[in-house]
């Protein structure tokens, strides 16, 4: 027992970070949550992308080409892995959801960890953002991605990164850090991450976050959806059914109850649950949140099985396909993505085949329409239009429109080659000189204002409202409505957009 409890105080340590920090009480007594006055017998390692000339080199990344595998540790235990640190440098759009992480525990054949890289670490979608929670930080404009999860292993450990893009990842770092140990307990638990998704949800049986095997405890939810419809798509309920009940025994009484928030989401981040993003209730908003059960693990003796419904409410339609007042609730289709965590003693049941590469995105980004291809015929009522540097993930220059003043506008055709249904994404710059903007389709006006005032410079991907457009030309008008308190000026910037037919 008290190896056991040695093991697990190195490993989990962590768990009591917001404790005190002080190393003696106001009493006098010691207290010490991380303990680091315990001298430990184990032997610090670390796996990295350091380069193997590293006295007289700097080049410390690895390139992962589309196709290809990346070897990010191969190690010998018994040992735990205690932190993970990743950047990665790509011209790729999504590409957090097109990286493929796996792990492997003491030489077994399918991985008992396999995830798009960006939502292991806490951000779905594959966006780049920031946040912060007690075991894992995404920090650098989602660049920089941390996790502190204790990973212990008896005989070997193997963690991989897999490129399902169609582009080259031509500059992945990382450390694997990790500590070498006399021995482990006999019933050490490994640890698991599993992905799914749904696009869209199934109609009818409740979404499967967690469909679990053996014995082991429940630690982790992420949760991912883009609407298809607007309203709210939080009204469904969680439900955990352990060791085989036929009646769940942790019932749920609403999506933001589970992950601990109230009346909606709103982002915000914390050591046990956040909403990394939350863009509304729109058509195409997306939402990811996530809970961290560290004091609350859910155990299992045999078997594990956590759903949530897909539940929510929109506002009806009249003949026309017209919004009215009236709200109507039940199950929504929108596209639902997941990782379940968890601890369990091996061998685990075997996952759900991943969809592969873009399969995981909600959007062929190889059809883009390079922004600065419409420059030519753009017509602005006020201030230059001019072609920049390429930004964020794009590879060519960008549309520039430099307007200094609120209501002004720029007018840009496009065209569609057959009637129906389509979106349009766009691929927006923002930056510390940005303003805010509304768009109109052919007169009308199409979603919401887009402030693109950032602190640095990045891009983000919006979608306006779907629209019914006849073959031939249409126009575009983006107009002018103000800027953020906190922007120095009225500018714009688009990388690119897509046109795409909705199904």
């Amino acid at each position: 027992m008290k190896q056991i409890v040695l093991v697990f105080m190195v490993g989990f340590v962590f768990l009591s970070g917001c404790a005190d920090q002080s190393q003696v009480s106001k009493t006098g007594q010691l207290v010490d949550p991380y303990g680091l006055t315990v001298l430990r017998d184990e032997i610090a390692a670390r796996s990295s992308s350091s380069a193997e000339d590293w006295a007289n080199s700097n080049g410390d990344a690895r390139p992962i080409y589309p196709g290809e595998t990346l070897l990010l540790a191969d190690i010998q235990g018994p040992g735990v892995i205690r932190h993970i640190w990743n950047t990665v440098s790509s011209k790729e759009y999504g590409v957090s959801r097109l990286l493929r992480l796996r792990m492997y525990w003491d030489g077994e054949e399918e991985a008992s960890v396999d995830c798009p890289l960006g939502d292991f670490f806490g951000m779905g979608h594959g966006v780049n953002a920031n946040y912060e929670s007690q075991i894992a930080r995404v920090s650098a404009e989602g660049l920089a991605r941390n996790c502190y999860w204790s990973m212990p292993f008896k005989k070997s450990a193997k963690i991989t990164v897999t490129n399902e893009g169609t582009k080259p990842a031509m500059a992945f770092y990382f450390y694997v850090d990790w500590a070498r140990v006399d021995s482990l307990p006999e019933e050490t638990p490994y640890f698991h991450a599993m992905y799914r998704q749904e696009y869209p949800c199934v109609q009818g049986p409740r979404y499967v976050i967690a469909d679990i095997e053996g014995r082991g405890h429940y630690v982790g939810t992420l949760l991912n959806c883009r609407q298809h419809e607007r309203g709210w798509m939080g009204e469904g309920d969680d439900f955990f059914f352990i060791d085989g009940e036929k009646e769940p025994s942790l019932r749920g009484t609403g999506t933001e109850d589970y992950f601990c928030d109230a009346w909606g989401f709103r982002e915000s981040s914390g050591p046990f649950y956040g909403v990394n993003i939350y863009e509304g209730y729109e058509i195409q908003d997306r939402t990811t949140v996530y809970r961290w059960h560290l004091h609350d693990p859910v155990c299992f003796k045999k078997t594990m099985r956590m759903e949530i419904e897909h539940w929510g409410w929109w506002w009806k339609k009249d003949e026309d396909g017209n919004e009215t007042d009236e709200i109507t609730a039940g199950e929504r289709a929108d596209d639902w993505s997941s990782v379940a965590f968890w601890y369990q003693m091996e061998p685990h049941k075997s996952f759900q085949e991943m969809p592969v590469g873009m399969d995981r995105l909600y959007y062929d980004w190889s059809k883009i329409i390079e922004a600065e291809t419409l420059i030519e015929k753009a017509k602005a009522t006020a201030g230059a239009i001019t072609q920049g540097g390429g930004a964020g993930y794009s590879e060519q220059a960008t549309f520039i429109w430099s307007c200094n003043e609120e209501g002004k506008s720029v007018e840009i055709p496009l065209s569609v080659t057959t009637d129906g249904k389509y979106s349009i994404v766009l691929s927006m710059i923002r930056q510390p000189y940005h303003g805010s903007f509304i768009f109109e389709v052919d007169g009308k006006r199409v979603g919401k204002p887009i402030d693109l005032y950032f602190a640095d410079l990045s891009t983000r991907e919006y979608a306006l409202e779907n629209l019914e457009l006849s073959a031939g030309e249409h126009i575009v008008k983006i107009i002018n409505v103000g800027k953020n308190a906190r922007s120095i000026n009225y500018g714009f910037g688009m990388d690119g957009l897509l046109i795409l037919p909705v199904e």
